[in-house]
């Protein structure tokens, strides 16, 4: 029995002994790893100092130490652990110190030009319709907004369009479900005309506006009709206004857009909201008044529709019209666009082609 129990600390001591061996042999080689890169810093950091390390591995032996010996070996470890990791931070300073101003990619070559950034343009229609505001605006016309979601009353009735009447089927109609606590379905705006209202409706007289705004019209798409485009009406209300003076504003709007060899004329034409009303054409700047394909042979394009604001209109809206009377106008700022810029299809406006819109960078 007493045999037994000294060979057990005879194994005992023994196994302590090559615990001690290891460690001074561990301590070397943590003394001499090389730190001097990132990747042998990293290759350290797992051999020693990971869960699955060197030093790990000691750690969980320990356990197999006598209990008399184990505070001093465990001693040791500690020791140990507290240099190896001691000697990875000061090794992992002077790596970060030393690679702080050198660049990510050795092999790239900073002294490159840079790639430069490519600036957006502004859309062609957009200065269009900066342009056409611009021009208004030099004869005292102010810019009025109005929402795109909208009545029946707004879009249709006020305008003198009767409920049920064929002149509705002038413009094919987007529908939108109707808001809480009305009795209506909305719609998408067919017209910037709704503006109009809103503002015979709501300002003091006289009225000289200028309303911009995009409309919509369920419409099959090609070169030469969307079912989204752009407006801009005209709104003048004032006593004793003429159709001579909306004659000598489209004149005025027209030669400063186009220039003064341009011919225009009035053709008399048919809308709900004026009367008289007339269509508004220019001379085709494809062919110079030739005759092209574009004006179909005839020298001439329409650009918009203009009238006398009807007075059921505006008394609809609250204003006497035994006293005051107006004019009103209307063009498509695509139609406009594509005449001042020689664009053949109308999709162009909308597909986003990169190659397309650059044409109007210096513009």
């Amino acid at each position: 029995m007493l045999d037994c129990v000294l060979a057990r600390r005879r194994a005992g001591r023994t196994f302590a002994g090559i615990m001690q061996e290891s460690i001074s042999g561990l301590a070397a080689e943590v003394a001499a790893a090389d730190v001097s890169t990132a990747a042998a810093l990293d290759q350290f950091r797992l051999l020693y100092l990971g869960r699955k390390g060197r030093l790990a591995d000691l750690f969980d032996q320990l356990k197999t130490v006598p209990a008399d010996e184990r505070r001093a070996i465990g001693q040791q470890l500690n020791g140990l652990k507290q240099q190896a990791q001691a000697r990875f931070d000061e090794a992992q300073a002077a790596v970060e110190a030393a690679t702080a101003n050198q660049p990510a990619d050795a092999g790239f070559d900073y002294t490159l030009p840079a790639v430069p950034h490519a600036l957006g343009t502004r859309h062609p229609l957009n200065l269009v319709r900066e342009q056409m505001l611009r021009i208004f605006s030099r004869i005292g016309f102010a810019v009025a907004e109005g929402p795109e979601i909208e009545d029946d009353w707004h879009n249709f009735t006020a305008l003198n369009f009767p409920e049920n009447h064929p002149a509705r089927d002038m413009q094919d109609t987007f529908f939108v479900p109707a808001v809480e606590g009305d009795t209506q379905p909305g719609l998408l705006r067919t017209h910037t005309s709704t503006v109009q209202v809103r503002v015979m409706e709501n300002e003091p007289l006289p009225i000289r506006r200028v309303m911009p705004g995009r409309v919509y019209r369920n419409e099959a798409i090609s070169a030469r009709a969307h079912m989204l485009f752009h407006q801009v009406e005209g709104l003048y209300i004032d006593e004793n206004v003429s159709f001579a003076d909306l004659k000598q504003t489209i004149y005025y709007f027209v030669r400063e857009l186009f220039g003064e060899d341009i011919n225009i004329r009035f053709r008399p034409s048919y809308f709900p909201f004026t009367e008289p009303s007339a269509e508004i054409d220019i001379t085709c700047l494809i062919c110079k008044g030739a005759g092209c394909n574009i004006c179909k042979g005839t020298g001439w394009v329409e650009i918009g529709g203009c009238g006398m604001v009807d007075p059921a209109v505006l008394e609809n809206c609250g204003i006497d019209p035994e006293k005051y009377s107006g004019y009103a106008w209307g063009m498509g700022i695509e139609r406009i666009t594509m005449l001042k810029y020689q664009v053949k299809d109308l999709r162009l406006f909308t597909e986003n082609d990169v190659r397309f819109l650059r044409q109007f960078e210096a513009l």
